[in-house]
């Protein structure tokens, strides 16, 4: 896999077919790969390619950002010998909003619960399909919107196909069921509590991040046996011991403060407008926590860091540093003691990896207020929605230091670094275990009572 830039901006490691994806997407296979899978040599025919699907969907950040973790891990595994990964074999990431009938936007689909329909968002993933009447699977979703992916599905001919958003699962078990395949589907929610449009009976695995994720999906009739408890999938590094002394020297931060990390940027920029204005709002204010240092982190979003400079420069903000590009995140991540961040499911977990407590900003709907409630019930993390709230935190935090240690031993409870590793381990188990789809349109069926109510 060559390099690539995480949701942040900053390098990881993508397959060379997934950049062909963006750039091609809708495609045919052959036109793509020159060539059939299964094209015959004198007469004989070439045995198939090992390929792994990791499929995900730039709605957000997260998703994707799981599926490049799970695809590294696939690829370590690889490099490292494993006999049941051979050397040869493929390991591709995948958008389904690529293989749409029509083009989905993903960052103006994530508007939906970041924007002003964010309350019916809420009201939606909360009440929709979350009692007793389920969603089972089908190929509903494939003959409305995914042929194209049933088409490559087709000639792939995957060997096991990962999928850490709702729509690729959904929309890889229709194709399953119209090829006639074999292959497992793992699915790896990124959130602390699961939509209940996941595909229940057709998946063969659920990774889930936590027992009571696992206790949803006990009255949904997923046996025991199809539920595993990896944690979400994170990149490298994360947890990794480092000189913290070192690190800040490097970046120009002080050693003698509390460093506090503001993640106010991602791949895609929309679900951060509200959480930007909130701490528009607190700048002139930072001047007063003389023993904390603050470092923003907008990505690549060079206009908002123009805007972050020329606000520090105006208020004469001495104990604040924008870095924009940072190709040691999990380094700088180590050498903090505090993040301000959104509650979406990969960035909390990614600081619960790097050992750093949360101030979780924003109102939070769907399955960020599914997070936001599983954090701050474990004490691992604060949540606040106002500016006001929000300097009331880190006033008590600035006088009170013992807080953030009591959060960071909490987050022990939840922390899972090698979550990635597990899951791919997890999957490869699966290959060769699964029986002949049968083909349905739509399964709907009638569950138990459910164990958290929404």
């Amino acid at each position: 896999m060559n390099q690539h830039e995480d949701d942040r901006g900053h390098p990881v490691a993508e397959s060379d077919l997934t950049r062909e994806q963006k750039s091609g997407a809708g495609e045919s296979p052959i036109g793509r790969f020159g060539c059939d899978a299964m094209q015959q040599d004198e007469g004989v025919a070439a045995a198939e390619p090992f390929v792994v699907f990791v499929m995900h969907a730039s709605v957000g950040s997260g998703h994707r950002s799981a599926a490049l973790a799970v695809a590294e891990a696939f690829e370590a595994l690889k490099a490292s010998g494993d006999e049941r990964v051979p050397s040869d074999a493929e390991i591709e990431v995948i958008d389904i909003l690529d293989y749409g009938r029509v083009p989905i936007d993903g960052d103006k689909t994530a508007s939906m619960f970041t924007g002003p329909t964010r309350p019916i968002y809420d009201i939606t993933w909360r009440y929709t399909l979350t009692g007793r009447l389920l969603w089972g699977g089908g190929t509903a979703w494939s003959h409305i919107m995914f042929g194209k992916l049933t088409e490559y599905v087709e000639r792939r001919k995957p060997s096991v196909v990962v999928c850490t958003h709702i729509t690729a699962a959904n929309a890889v078990v229709g194709a399953r069921m119209l090829t006639g395949q074999r292959f497992p589907i793992v699915c790896v929610p990124t959130d602390y509590e699961i939509e209940g449009l996941w595909p229940h009976k057709e998946t063969d695995l659920f990774c889930v991040a936590t027992e009571a994720m696992a206790e949803t999906l006990r009255p949904r009739k997923v046996p025991e046996h199809k539920m595993e408890i990896t944690g979400i999938p994170v990149r490298g590094g994360l947890g990794e011991e480092y000189d913290i002394a070192a690190v800040r020297a490097e970046l120009g931060l002080p050693l003698d403060k509390t460093l506090v990390l503001v993640m106010a940027g991602a791949h895609l920029p929309q679900p951060y407008v509200r959480f930007r204005a909130t701490m528009d709002e607190t700048l002139s204010y930072l001047k007063g926590l003389p023993g904390m240092h603050f470092v923003f982190l907008p990505g690549r979003d060079e206009e908002y860091a123009v805007h972050l400079e020329r606000q520090r420069e105006a208020m004469s903000i001495d104990n604040m540093s924008i870095l924009g590009y940072v190709d040691k995140m999990p380094a700088l991540m180590a050498a903090s003691d505090l993040a301000i961040c959104k509650s979406g499911g990969l960035t909390v977990t990614e600081c619960l990896c790097a050992r750093l407590p949360m101030v979780l900003l924003g109102h939070s709907y769907g399955q960020e207020k599914a997070n936001t409630r599983m954090l701050t019930s474990l004490g691992v993390g604060m949540h606040v929605t106002t500016a006001r709230e929000l300097l009331g935190a880190l006033r008590h935090l600035h006088a009170n230091p013992s807080s953030l240690h009591a959060m960071l031993v909490n987050g022990e409870i939840l922390r899972r670094p090698n979550a990635a590793f597990d899951i791919a381990d997890a999957s490869l188990r699966l290959i060769g275990s699964v029986d002949e789809p049968k083909k349905h349109f739509i399964e709907l069926y009638w569950g138990g009572k459910p164990a958290h109510t929404r």
